[in-house]
C-alpha cells in the first residue's frame, strides 16, 4: 500500500493582483498535488502558525514544506517547484547555489518594490 505524499502549506497574499494571479496558475498546475492554500488576506488566523508578522507574509511567500521547515521568498517557489509534477526541473535548475543566490536577490527586489505598489494602491 502506497503512503499518502507529505502536504506543504502555502501563505499567500490575495489582496495582490499579482500574487493572485501567480498562484491561480500554480494550483491550476497542481490540481491532484497536496497542497493547502492558506490565503493570508481573507483568513489572518493562519498567520498564528507561522509566527510572522502580516506584512511580512504579505510581502514575502511563505511555505511550510513536507518536513515543517519553513521557507520564505524564493526558497518557497523551490519548495513548490519540487512538489508539482511538470516543474522539478525548475527547482532543480534554479536551486542550484549561484544561480539560487542571484534568483533570491532577484525575488527579494521584486517583492519589495510589489509590495510598495500594492500598498500605494491601497490594496490592503
Amino acid at each position: 500500500m502506497a503512503s499518502k505524499p507529505a502536504s506543504i502549506r502555502v501563505y499567500y497574499n490575495s489582496a495582490c493582483p499579482v500574487c493572485r494571479a501567480g498562484i491561480e496558475q500554480q494550483k491550476e498546475k497542481m490540481p491532484s498535488c497536496p497542497v493547502q492554500w492558506q490565503d493570508v488576506h481573507t483568513d489572518h488566523e493562519d498567520l498564528k502558525a507561522l509566527d510572522a508578522e502580516l506584512e511580512f507574509v504579505r510581502e514575502r511567500l511563505h511555505v511550510v514544506d513536507e518536513h515543517g521547515k519553513l521557507n520564505i521568498g524564493f526558497d518557497a517557489f523551490l519548495t513548490i517547484w519540487r512538489h508539482s509534477p511538470k516543474e522539478h526541473w525548475k527547482a532543480t535548475l534554479l536551486g542550484l547555489p549561484v544561480i539560487k543566490s542571484l534568483m533570491s536577490l532577484l525575488y527579494n527586489i521584486f517583492a519589495r518594490l510589489l509590495y510598495r505598489w500594492n500598498r500605494s494602491k491601497k490594496h490592503w
